[in-house]
């Protein structure tokens, strides 16, 4: 396939700045009268088919779905108009339209796969010492340098990457964060934060570089916040997400579903809550058995996953809000999206592992070009086992189908990338999650069947990503 020359790229920018500045002028002007003339004109400059089929199935859900309209209105009303002009336009723009049909011909020219985003820890370093955080393994003194991440994500432009999303540690506590994100304009970052150190001088620079959002880590309402994180660090979260909502900054929350809090952090009050704050978005992420002190209790039981597959449907219908739940959405994402099929990680010592969760590595960025990082047999081993399973209810190699991640590993001989990662392989962890998976089988293949009224499904849509 030929590669996209500079001008026809350049081209293909101009022409879709345009169609996306046509598209907000629309929706500002009356966000539900006009979303459907804007989803026409999506419909129209949309290259990858799934991109044009989200437009029609959105558009035939519009009547029916009153919380779509709400949350475009929101999008519209809520935010700053140069966190439209960066943050949504890098996003859709430089990241749809341009990205992933660049990620897609470079996948078939190089022979190994280009992912649309890369999870970087720029530092090991956090404020807090949250119980059971999957990063609270890693030595805490690793940070990469300004010029180490500036290449990561300057390369992976080149390779049609501009989503970029950075956890830790704490990301904000690493010194060139301003500094990245006012260097690469073109290029929307989304920051994985305990909310803390944002205060109303950081909500001012974020509205001004227009192209970050955070996403706060919140466990629910004030008790179960402070009990996992430290007393008053929930009054913190709450006063961030005040002062990112007054400068009109883009931001989410992100939540550890446990077997203690997998009730509240979905129930209507948490929710609403979340959506008066002025979060747009909200990531769920079950938890998992790694980091420090790993506590199997915390895990969420079978019966508590399975209603939590009705539960966030009903909240994406039916609530101005979007929430993503990683475990769960199998379904909509065409199963497991890490080993580089839709992103990687990097740690803050440069180790490259397949997933935040998978503490294993074969290789290190640190003097390597991303292309050789992206062709390491780990992540091939990941493309050729997938999808782990059958049922896009369990499409995890470390929780649902444990088996195959320990092939995976004695298979390309990775090694863990700190201390004690290994024991997930070892005879008494690996007996506790191989029960755990065993389980979650039993009760995901009976919902599997009741979600998809017992038809075979024989081709599951790709995420819009």
């Amino acid at each position: 396939m030929m590669r996209m020359t500079k001008s026809m790229e350049l081209g293909k920018r101009f022409f879709g700045e345009k169609a996306f500045s046509k598209i907000m002028g629309y929706l500002k002007k009356d966000p539900y009268r006009n979303l459907e003339k804007a989803l026409d004109l999506v419909e129209k400059v949309a290259v990858a088919p799934n991109h044009k089929e989200y437009a029609i199935n959105i558009k035939a859900h519009l009547n029916e779905n009153r919380a779509t309209k709400e949350y475009i209105s929101r999008v519209i009303n809520e935010l700053d108009e140069n966190v439209h002009n960066h943050l949504l336009n890098n996003f859709f723009v430089n990241g749809s339209l341009i990205g992933v049909p660049k990620q897609a011909q470079l996948s078939e020219e190089y022979g190994f796969n280009i992912p649309y985003t890369i999870l970087i820890d720029p530092t090991s370093k956090c404020n807090l010492r949250c119980r059971g955080c999957w990063a609270g393994a890693y030595e805490k003194h690793h940070t990469l340098s300004f010029e180490e991440v500036d290449r990561i994500v300057t390369e992976g432009k080149e390779l049609g990457m501009y989503f970029m999303v950075m956890s830790g540690g704490e990301p904000m506590m690493w010194p060139h964060l301003e500094q990245l994100c006012r260097k690469h304009y073109g290029v929307a970052f989304m920051i994985y934060t305990n909310g803390t150190m944002i205060n109303q001088e950081a909500a001012r620079w974020m509205r001004e570089a227009g192209n970050i959002t955070p996403a706060i880590s919140v466990e629910g309402n004030r008790e179960t916040t402070d009990r996992r994180r430290g007393k008053g660090v929930y009054n913190q979260i709450m006063a961030a997400m005040d002062y990112l909502k007054e400068n009109g900054v883009a931001f989410g929350f992100s939540i550890t579903v446990t077997s203690e809090n997998a009730e509240e952090a979905f129930s209507d009050e948490f929710i609403d809550l979340m959506i008066a704050k002025g979060a747009l978005y909200g990531w769920s992420f079950h938890y998992i058995p790694i980091g420090s002190n790993p506590d199997f209790s915390l895990m969420v039981k079978p019966e508590q996953r399975a209603a939590l597959v009705d539960r966030v449907r009903y909240i994406r219908s039916n609530k101005p809000i979007q929430i993503a739940d990683f475990w769960n959405d199998g379904e909509y994402s065409g199963g497991c999206i890490a080993g580089g099929r839709r992103f990687f990680h990097i740690t803050a010592s440069g180790d490259v592992e397949p997933c935040a969760f998978v503490h294993f590595t074969i290789d290190n960025i640190k003097g390597k070009p991303l292309k050789e990082v992206l062709a390491n047999p780990l992540f091939k081993a990941y493309r050729d086992h997938q999808p782990f399973s059958e049922n896009m209810l369990r499409p995890c190699p470390l929780i649902d189908t444990p088996e195959q991640l320990r092939e995976m590993v004695r298979e390309t001989g990775a090694k863990p990338s700190h201390e004690g990662a290994e024991a997930i392989l070892d005879d008494q962890m690996a007996a506790k999650m191989d029960a755990v998976a065993a389980t979650w089988k039993e009760k995901a293949d009976q919902k599997w069947a009741e979600v998809n009224k017992d038809e075979i499904v024989e081709e599951k849509q790709e995420a819009w990503v």
